[in-house]
């Protein structure tokens, strides 16, 4: 049995400014259904969406959590009485309320209600500190330049043998750290300083890649970020927001 959602939990009275009217609530996933992903594990963290409805496809709690609050695993911590964490692997299948269809945002939204009703699950934000790694400007400058005013937006990632590349237009430095995040093993934090919008181009072997079965061909993150942008990483410690999860449970019946 599919499970409905009570959307009368999600409506939130706000103020607007026209004429005293109140916002309209955001929507709500109609019904949703919750079960233990069968296997075998072929494809796991697989999201797709077609019009209201939506299908997340072998996803453990952590995975569910990451998603519905738009997180990378560093961000999202346990309090000390949350039992280890349930690597179940779960799939959800779910329509929203109304015929358009939402965006990942709308459904993140949506993810969040439905695994505070149906997984129990209570979190709250904190600044944490951690080692990361600083994302500066060379001694010789960027060697990349700023988009076209009238450029696209362009993110695109791929595989060349061992080395994983990616191609940004119109990207933030902010997101091109987050990019170079992906080749490491801990945040990348944009203290470049640099607040245009560029085209950025670079290949590196990542980091677990290296560590596990080195070859002579490699490239190091660290090398490519120096010689193919222009830029450094440099190993400090920052304060990080980050996710506790202060408790979560196996997801109720359906």
């Amino acid at each position: 049995m599919i499970r409905p959602i009570g959307s009368a939990s999600l409506i939130v009275l706000m103020t607007s400014g026209v004429f005293g009217q109140s916002a309209p609530p955001p929507r709500a996933f109609e019904v949703a259904s919750v079960k233990p992903h069968q296997g075998p594990l072929s494809r796991i963290f697989d999201f797709s969406s077609s019009g209201p409805r939506v299908t997340l496809q072998a996803y453990p709690p952590i995975g569910l959590i990451m998603e519905a609050y738009n997180l990378k695993n560093y961000q999202v911590t346990f309090a000390a009485s949350v039992p280890q964490p349930d690597y179940t692997y779960y799939d959800i299948v779910a329509k929203a309320e109304g015929n358009g269809a939402p965006t990942r945002n709308e459904f993140r939204q949506m993810l969040q209600t439905l695994l505070a009703e149906r997984f129990n699950l209570k979190v709250h934000r904190e600044m944490k500190e951690m080692p990361v790694y600083a994302l500066v400007v060379g001694k010789n400058g960027p060697k990349f330049k700023e988009s076209a005013p009238d450029a696209a937006f362009v993110s695109n990632h791929g595989v060349n043998g061992r080395n994983q590349n990616m191609t940004l237009s119109k990207a933030t430095m902010e997101s091109v750290a987050d990019d170079i995040r992906n080749f490491l093993d801990r945040p990348v934090v944009d203290k470049t300083g640099l607040t245009g919008t560029y085209d950025i181009k670079m290949e590196a072997t990542p980091g677990f890649t290296i560590n596990n079965d080195p070859d002579l061909r490699d490239i190091s993150v660290f090398t490519a970020v120096q010689e193919q942008l222009g830029l450094r990483l440099e190993a400090q410690k920052a304060m990080v927001e980050v996710l506790v999860v202060d408790h979560v449970e196996k997801p109720s019946e359906n």
